[in-house]
Order: structure tokens, then sequence, then C-alpha cells
């Protein structure tokens, strides 16, 4: 599956879920976000392109953008999070399955918290060279 191929199936996953939300149909969401990411702004979709989004109102819009942007930055701390374990070599099915269901940033970092890399201290530094009775 090529890049266009996935962009278009996260565009409908996140339609769908944000047109549930808002009270809309899934292709009234899809063409308004397709219109968003090509730079169109809320007040002129709502005004100039009502018969591309089959009439969303401006409240509509609104909550359509803050969702997306939302969920947007949600796959994108997903992605972060599963590379992350995944380069500690931690990644297991459940846990994959765990964090692809979260729902909220809230839920995904509570499930990242146990792998989540800890700061390194100078005295810990220090131990990891063998200096533990100078440290």
């Amino acid at each position: 599956m090529n890049d266009t191929d996935q962009l278009t199936k996260a565009r409908q996953g996140m339609a769908s879920v944000i047109a549930s939300e808002i009270g809309a149909r899934p292709q009234q969401v899809a063409a308004a976000i397709t219109l968003l990411d090509e730079g169109a702004t809320v007040p002129f979709v709502a005004r100039y392109r009502k018969e591309v989004t089959g009439g969303l109102d401006d409240t509509q819009l609104r909550n359509l953008a803050e969702r997306l942007a939302y969920l947007r930055e949600l796959d994108a701390r997903r992605e972060a999070i599963l590379s992350s374990i995944r380069e500690q070599g931690k990644l297991t099915d459940e846990l994959e399955a765990k964090i692809a269901d979260a729902a909220t940033k809230a839920e995904l970092e509570d499930i990242y918290l146990p792998y989540k890399t800890k700061r390194r201290t100078k005295a810990e530094i220090a131990r990891e060279r063998g200096l533990g009775p100078l440290a």
C-alpha cells in the first residue's frame, strides 16, 4: 500500500469518527477535511463551500477542525510511542493492541509510562562507568 492509499484510509477512518461526534455524514466530513487540508479556512468553507460539505455549519466545521487536529496529534504520538517501545525490544502484540485502542492522549501516556525512558543523571552515568564509590 502506498502513501496515498494510507492517507486516504486514515482520512476515511477519522471522517467516520468525527462524523458520529458532530452529527454529520462521513462523506460531508471527508469533503471538509480535504478542503481544510488544501488550506481553506473554516469561515471560507462554511460560507463558500456549502455545496461541497453538504451544508455543514460554522460550529460543526470548527468542531471538526479541532477534533481533526487532536486525532492527528494522537496518531503521531501513537507512532512515536510504538517506535520507542519497539527500539527497546519490549513491544508485544498485546501491548501494540492496547496502544492502537487508546482513544485519548492521557490513556496513551498511561500505557507508555512504564516504558518511558528516564533521564540519566550524572551520578547514574558515573556508576555505569564504574565510578560508583566516587558518585
